[in-house]
Order: C-alpha cells, then structure tokens, then sequence
C-alpha cells in the first residue's frame, strides 16, 4: 500500500487542495449544513451533470485506436494501379503511409445499457487523422439499409424503437412500417439471417452502405462504395446462442475486444472499395445511389486500398466513447460527396446530433479534434464550452474574412474541381428503377441452407407476434423476393403463401 506522501493531492477543478472530502460543513457535528459548503456544492453539481444525452441511435457503444496503413494501390495482383489514378486523397497514395484512427462499433436502437446480443445492425464508424484533417467513414455491418430517402429515416427509427406508450420493442409496430415500405425487404433478409447478430465486434465485416465519390488530380470523379473485410473471419450467433450469452452478459462484444486488445491480439480490416464510373448506367436494374442495393462483385470487384490494425484501448470511456462524434458529410480532399438520398440527409443529420449532445464546441475535444500536425484556423467564436480560440494568424482581433488588415485567407486552388453535370426540374420523387425484391431474393437463393432456415424461424417468431393483416402482407413481399421464402414463411405461420 502507498504511502500517503506518494499520492497527489486532491483538489477542486479550480486547483484548491481539499483538506476534508468526507464531511460537508456543518453547525456543529450533526448539523444542519451551511451555505458556503464550496467544495460540496461543486462536487455535487458536477457530479448530477457528468452524464451527456444519450445517442438517439448507437447509443451502446466500443472505441478503440489504433492506424491506417496504405497500400499506395487500388485493386490487387495485375489489377492494381496506383492510388491516384482514381483519388488526390493523399493517405491512399504512399505505400506504408500510416494513418490514425479511432473505431466506434456500436448496437443502433438499443439504449446505452442495452444487450449487445440484441438483433440490431451494428455501427462501424472510423475516424481517420490525416495530414488534410479528419474523414469520418461512418457505417454499418450490414451493406444496405431499410430504406433509401432521408426524409424516411425518423419514421424507421421510431418503428424500432420502444412504443411510446408501453415503451416496449414491438414486432407488430416493426412490422407494420415494413410491410408499407416495399424497399426494406433486402436489408430484413439480412439482419434477420445470421448476420444480424455478430458473434462479437472483432468478427464482422463493415460497410459504408452509402455511395461516395473518388476525385483525382484532374478533376475526374468516379462513384465508389468501401467495405471492411475482417482479418478475424466474419462469426454470427443464432437466437439460442444469443439468448445463452444475455443471460449472464449484456456488453459480451466490448469486453471481447478489450480484452484481445489488452492481450495483444490486435484485431485487423482490410479496406476495399468498389469502383463505378459516374453516370446512371441503365445497364442496371436498380439505380447505383439507392442504400438499399448492393453493387454485384462481378461487375464491380472488391480492390483492396490499406489495412486497418485496432491496438490502443481507450483510457476514459466518457471521453473517448461518450463523447467521439463522427459525421457522414467529414470528407477530406480527393473524397467527395454522391447524390445518394440518404447520404446528403446524414450528412446533416450526424454533425448537428453532436451539436445537441455534446455542445456546439464538440470539435474542440482532444477525441475529436485533427491530430497535433494539423493547423486549425477559423472564425468561429464563443458558444458553450469554448476551449481556446482558433488560430488567426497571430491576429485575435480579426474573426471575419476577408478582411485588409489581417485574419485569415481562403486556400490556393492546386487542384481541378469535380464538376459533374446536373439538370432537371425540382421534384419530389422516388427514382425510377427500385426493384425491391430482386437482391433480397438473390440473396435468400445464395444463403448456406442454415442460414436461410434461421432466416425463415427468426421470421416465422416475430411475425407471429404481429396482426394477421401485417402477417399476411409481409409474406407477400417475401414471396415477390422468392416463392420459397414467401412459402415457408407462410407455412410457419399457418398461412397460405399469398396471404
């Protein structure tokens, strides 16, 4: 046991050495209390703030650090060619170039508490530091999602969410958004397969799922979608082995990959991206910006860009979990933005989330903030827990541009703008070529056998919960994916395959 002469005294946030941090002032040894109990209102009030609004979605959450490693090549073997031939984006173009980063896997409708052997999708957010500032690839483990237009995601969420008044997860209420949203029907068949519950965070792949683009140095843009391939192998539970581990465990998956963290085990993904020139391509039956289709790999193969090794833990949970915000729309030079419906509503909807969570100075957290190389000069000012003002260019009084005096400049244009080419009149429309039901079909058609029965008994349970009219439409739009998926479902469930 230390000595008390080893240990650090203890003081108040304003740096007072606390003499007495067992007993309040008081009149006398049984009270009652005074007023200028300084250090005990200070360490109360604190203490009944320390807790920050919880995530609306992604609310459990894991973060680890660790680095980013180029390969300087896009594609493998004969079919690789250098970076820049598709992106400036300078962490791609040095072979061994090495990036920080910081991983958030996460659980989306449960609450902070909740199981981590829940079937939900799972967050995989990375956070790259490079040497042009941060780029968030924000994710999930699952390549598509239940719906396609931005304007839909509250509606989705809240179906999943507890119901407002019993305040409990309830199929019927699921099920009655999807059996109305013809488009969700490939991501159900995913995420009520095996792959909807991971067997841990270390064994699942990831996925960008939105359409992004690649810019060069001549201005040349091309789409591009990134998946995260798992060094580990890819693991899933089933419902009974789910069951068996929340029964005596609800954060499984963090203490999995803390633990191999710890041990040296150091979990890696390898990052591959998948290229499509930037048009429409009629030649498709889907359209190449729609969340709820996936590009086919033959087509469009996997090319590997850098490795991704996770090997630091984190050393204070709040600040380093609770407070990590990561945003779809933080892009760095030579990355660029589609016209993917979802993608232009997150990339408002996760940056201003973080300003009502965590203050409207988030930035400015050492979780959040560029790494220590990079300059970070605006004109921005003041708000709640302001830290610092940002460098002017050794003039404070200057927070306006442009100014004649002094401040700051915008940068030197060394590079050609990608300008793709936009017309049409303002709608409001769903695109044209949706096919709901041929990929979720494919992808029912191309499951091991085990995986397409846990599908049809994980359907057949949680439909049974549902009204029969809800029922009865869902194995329609099964049935529009595959007459044998529609068929045993309906089979479980007492029903005929048309409803």
């Amino acid at each position: 046991m230390s000595d008390r002469a080893d240990k650090p005294i203890l003081t108040t946030r304003q740096g007072h050495p606390v003499p007495n941090n067992q007993q309040q002032r008081t009149v006398g040894s049984r009270g009652p209390a005074t007023l200028e109990n300084y250090h005990f209102l200070e360490k109360i009030s604190h203490f009944d703030r320390e807790r920050i609004p919880e995530r609306v979605v992604h609310a459990r959450g894991f973060v680890a650090h660790g680095e980013f490693e180029a390969y300087g090549t896009i594609g493998s073997g004969d079919q690789a060619v250098p970076a820049s031939e598709f992106t400036r984006a300078k962490l791609f173009q040095t072979r061994g170039e090495k990036t920080p980063v910081s991983v958030r896997f996460s659980t989306v409708i449960g609450g902070r508490d909740s199981s981590e052997a829940a079937r939900d999708p799972r967050g995989f957010a990375v956070k790259f530091r490079t040497e042009d500032g941060n780029w968030d690839l924000v994710g999930n483990n699952l390549p598509v999602f239940f719906i396609r237009d931005a304007i839909k995601f509250p509606d989705v969420i809240h179906a999943l969410k507890p119901d407002p008044v019993t305040h409990r997860q309830e199929p019927n209420r699921i099920f009655d958004f999807m059996s109305n949203t013809p488009e969700s029907m490939h991501m159900l068949t995913w995420l009520f397969s095996p792959r909807g519950i991971p067997a841990n965070y270390r064994t699942q792949d990831g996925f960008g799922v939105n359409t992004y683009r690649m810019v060069n140095a001549a201005g040349e843009g091309v789409l591009v979608k990134y998946h995260w391939k798992s060094r580990q192998g890819v693991e899933s539970l089933t419902e009974e082995q789910a069951a068996a581990i929340q029964a005596t465990e609800l954060g499984h998956a963090s203490k999995d990959c803390y633990e191999a963290i710890e041990g040296g085990e150091y979990p890696q993904w390898e990052l591959n991206v998948q290229i499509m020139s930037d048009d429409e391509h009629p030649e498709l039956d889907f359209d190449p910006l729609d969340d709820t289709k996936t590009w086919p790999e033959d087509a469009f193969p996997l090319r590997p860009v850098g490795l991704m090794t996770l090997n630091r833990n984190v050393t204070n949970f709040h600040n380093e979990n609770e407070q990590i915000a990561f945003g779809a729309g933080v892009l760095v030079d030579g990355l660029d933005f589609s016209d993917d419906k979802m993608l232009v509503g997150r990339t408002f909807s996760y940056s201003d989330t973080q300003r009502y969570r965590v203050g409207p100075n988030y930035l400015q957290l050492p979780v959040n903030a560029p790494r220590e190389d990079v300059r970070v000069s605006t004109n921005q000012d003041g708000g709640q827990m302001s830290y610092g003002v940002d460098d002017r260019g050794g003039n404070p009084h200057i927070n306006f541009e442009p100014s004649s005096v002094a401040g700051l400049r915008e940068a030197d244009e060394s590079y050609r703008e990608y300008r793709p080419f936009v017309s049409g009149q303002v709608v409001r429309a769903p695109i044209e070529r949706q096919n709901n039901y041929g990929q979720a079909g494919e992808r029912f058609r191309t499951m091991p056998d085990w995986e397409r029965d846990d599908l049809v008994n994980n359907m057949v349970n949680v439909l049974g919960q549902c009204d029969r009219h809800i029922r009865e439409k869902m194995v329609w739009h099964f049935s529009q994916c595959d007459e044998g998926y529609g068929r045993r479902v309906a089979e479980g469930l007492g029903l005929s395959a048309r409803g």
